[in-house]
């Protein structure tokens, strides 16, 4: 097996059942226990580690995420490359339900929810966002013969509801592709730990505002992620695949912008 670092997966657990080898990692950082054990294996010849971001039995609400815990608790593992999981709604008939979607950018909607390490005594960081998505994950994620939707913007919405058809019809205006609960503050946070990382975004529906109708339910976001789950398997272990064994020359690791007292895990 490679011995590389290992790649966090954050993702459902439906992911288990991939992974050799497994060995469970029980968990405590500043930010309190991550969502669930995190689980080190292998798959697709490289060394990963896997946490359920909604925790055994989806007991976490998107807004109740312990996100800054599971971040930290990956990076503490050893982990600097982390690929996203995520169902997402789609904002427009061009992206129907089914596709593979690899966002280059996201737009934060959420509120109330931690969103940065940088609230102690240590002083004030700014990390680099311009470009939220690590652009070598982005070209791992899109490079192979998995059929995938290179770009788009993924506004994120604080849930656990969705969306009215109001709201719906304001992000089309904006020319916003996908919608979805747990992005952020995910991917900022990741940021300010210097990992790289992307998001493999699963379209299970069209949006309230896309067509008429009643709008999406929970029991239809369902039944397209079981539908569709080999197909975001195979774009996972494509990616795992074609990833560097270390990241390096992406940005993603600047922390020029930090206080000299600021540690990383």
């Amino acid at each position: 097996m490679a011995a590389d670092q290992p790649i966090g997966i954050i993702g459902g657990s439906g992911f288990y059942s991939l992974l050799d080898e497994h060995e469970p990692h029980e968990l405590e950082t500043p930010y309190g226990a991550p969502s669930d054990t995190i689980t080190t294996g292998h798959l697709a010849g490289r060394s990963v580690a896997f946490l359920p971001r909604h925790g055994k039995g989806h007991r976490f609400a998107p807004h109740l995420v312990p996100y800054r815990a599971n971040l930290w608790a990956l990076r503490s593992l050893g982990v600097r490359q982390v690929v996203s999981l995520s169902a997402v709604g789609s904002l427009t008939t061009g992206l129907p339900t089914g596709t593979l979607v690899v966002p280059d950018q996201v737009v934060d909607r959420t509120h109330g929810r931690p969103h940065t390490y940088f609230d102690g005594a240590d002083g004030v960081g700014h990390a680099t966002f311009a470009d939220p998505y690590c652009p070598a994950m982005r070209a791992a994620a899109t490079a192979g013969d998995e059929p995938t939707h290179d770009g788009g913007t993924l506004v994120v919405v604080n849930g656990p509801r969705f969306s009215s058809r109001a709201e719906s019809l304001e992000f089309q205006s904006h020319g916003w592709s996908i919608i979805g609960m747990t992005a952020m503050p995910e991917a900022g946070l990741a940021r300010e730990l210097a990992l790289c990382y992307s998001t493999l975004a699963l379209v299970t529906d069209l949006d309230a505002g896309v067509e008429a109708g009643t709008g999406v339910t929970h029991a239809e976001v369902l039944a397209a992620f079981d539908q569709n789950l080999p197909r975001l398997r195979d774009l996972l272990v494509g990616t795992l695949q074609r990833l560097p064994a270390t990241p390096g020359g992406c940005g993603c690791a600047d922390t020029s912008g930090y206080p000299a007292s600021h540690v990383l895990p």
